[in-house]
């Protein structure tokens, strides 16, 4: 993994033409964060696409994700017959700012400090959002999904644990250490960076 280039994260996005007001915020958001995007390093030679930003009650960016490799189709955009010829491949790569201290919403109280637990939350519930089992109807997905994002909570709470296993992965070529697991969905990995973000 490597920094992605500011600039080349708003030429990547552009390369379709003319964007639409939502792709132009989402460029904003990243031009707008102060710390460094991360994504696959060059090995990877396929298409990148930006995802959505999330930001602070004041209007920081706190998180982001690049994606690599194909989009992912919304589910019901094919059949269920379809299901199983779709094989789509991709990774997203999250970059969380690492923060001590985040402000409520209602700017009323103080919320938990980010770590590598916050970037292994979102990239497992980011997986869940695409991966989920295309058999489910609309009901049964989002109570699915509700009880798949506190699973991924509570996993993301115990890193140490046995659900977990560690590897090194070069990133900015420094080797750095990454919980790592693996599910009938995909997978996902978490680490932190010396430029003081966590990644999944």
């Amino acid at each position: 993994m490597e920094t992605t280039s500011r600039v080349g994260a708003q030429a990547s996005a552009a390369e379709g033409g003319q964007q639409v007001p939502s792709a132009r915020r989402t460029v904003d958001g990243y031009l707008l964060a102060p710390f460094p995007w991360y994504g696959l390093d060059e090995a990877f030679t396929g298409p990148r696409w930006l995802m959505q930003v999330g930001m602070s009650a004041e209007g920081a960016v706190e998180h982001g994700s690049i994606g690599h490799g194909d989009e992912p189709s919304v589910r019901n955009e094919y059949t269920a017959a379809a299901d199983d010829e779709v094989k789509e491949r991709f990774a997203v790569v999250v970059t969380v700012a690492a923060n001590d201290v985040r402000r409520s919403a209602d700017g009323t109280g103080v919320l938990e400090a980010t770590s590598v637990s916050s970037a292994a939350w979102l990239a497992g519930v980011g997986l869940l959002s695409f991966t989920w089992p295309g058999q489910l109807d609309h009901t049964r997905r989002d109570d699915w999904l509700d009880q798949q994002t506190e699973t991924a909570w509570v996993l993301a709470d115990d890193l140490a644990g046995p659900d977990w296993s560690t590897l090194s992965l070069p990133v900015d070529g420094v080797p750095t250490t990454f919980h790592y697991r693996e599910s009938e969905f995909g997978w996902v990995l978490a680490g932190s960076t010396s430029q003081g973000v966590h990644v999944g």
